[in-house]
């Protein structure tokens, strides 16, 4: 009896918990309250794209080429905060954009979260820019939709750019996504989740590279954790998982016409970089590069080589890399 009332009893606090989590979250992070605290924030801006409100950041002379920057899962263009001025400095104009759902970009219910979505958003959101064509740079999640966008928009795709990308539903097999994809379990787990700092960092010990713990930061914490931390963006998380469908990546990368640049960490632990090499067999203009003490996001961690390779690769016409980076990268021509 005691066990079963103990037992009882622990189900009924944890469910008191997450009431009380449900009800007190905010239903979405206001802009005009955490400006100040976003990185770069004086070169946001927000543009009206089928009726939902995205953000990105522009750096750079509009008059140069343009690079199109796409986050992965749960980030934003944080991510970017070090290669985008960088690559601006390089001769480009760099927009780098929420994608809906992420970031402080808007995180409408009637979205249905899917990567072909957020690929025809971009698409549409160039358009609300005059942009006709891009090279397009997406890093994780966003290497799947900038594939996407390469494979149904690919009048807009000048080149191609994947980080890390995913290209499968591997990463589902996660014990949190896959609890997440249970209804009614994912509510209940997702607001504690994205609200701990605990849980971020420890996710960041699994993304970076062990060499670059030094990333790790309360400033870097807390700018994962913002946009993060509202009803709508868990909503917008719950809904991308259950609608990841990542496979056709991999099976339609060899209609992928256009250059294209696969840059890995040797120690991603998220994307493994067997998954690089599949992408690399199958696009017929690829060109490969693995980073040394690098893990899932090169452009964080190797910001300056990023940006050097990124910028060689776009500058050359054929979207040719020169094996000149030493023992800090590996070019798999």
């Amino acid at each position: 009896m005691k066990t079963r009332n103990l037992a009882l009893g622990l189900v009924g606090a944890a469910g008191a918990a997450v009431a009380v989590k449900m009800l007190t979250r905010a239903g979405t992070v206001e802009w005009e309250k955490v400006a100040d605290a976003v990185e770069h924030s004086a070169n946001s801006h927000f543009v009206p794209v089928d009726g939902a409100r995205v953000h990105f950041q522009e750096f750079g002379d509009p008059g140069d080429p343009t690079l199109l920057l796409i986050h992965g899962y749960t980030a934003s263009t944080y991510a970017w905060r070090s290669a985008a001025p960088m690559l601006a400095d390089e001769g480009f104009r760099v927009i780098a954009v929420d994608l809906l759902g992420f970031g402080y970009s808007e995180k409408p219910r009637w979205f249905d979260y899917s990567i072909q979505a957020q690929a025809r958003m971009v698409s549409r959101f160039m358009d609300r820019l005059g942009i006709g064509r891009a090279t397009i740079v997406g890093s994780s999640y966003g290497g799947a939709v900038a594939a996407t966008l390469a494979l149904d928009y690919a009048e807009r795709v000048e080149k191609l750019v994947l980080v890390g990308a995913v290209c499968n539903d591997n990463v589902l097999r996660h014990p949190i996504l896959r609890l997440a994809t249970i209804p009614g379990v994912g509510e209940s787990l997702i607001p504690f989740f994205a609200d701990a700092n605990v849980y971020h960092r420890r996710r960041m010990r699994k993304t970076l590279s062990p060499a670059n713990y030094d990333l790790i930061s309360e400033e870097r914490v807390a700018n994962v954790r913002r946009p993060l931390a509202a009803a709508d963006a868990h909503h917008a998380l719950l809904a991308t998982s259950r609608n990841w469908h990542a496979k056709r990546v991999a099976h339609d990368a060899p209609l992928i016409n256009q250059p294209t640049l696969i840059i890995w960490g040797e120690d991603d632990q998220i994307t493994p970089i067997e998954d690089g090499h599949l992408l690399h067999e199958r696009i017929l203009h690829s060109r490969m590069v693995v980073l040394r003490d690098c893990g899932h996001v090169p452009m964080e961690e190797k910001s300056q080589l990023f940006t050097e390779l990124v910028s060689e690769f776009c500058h050359d016409r054929k979207g040719r890399i020169a094996d000149s980076h030493g023992d800090a990268a590996r070019i798999e021509a």
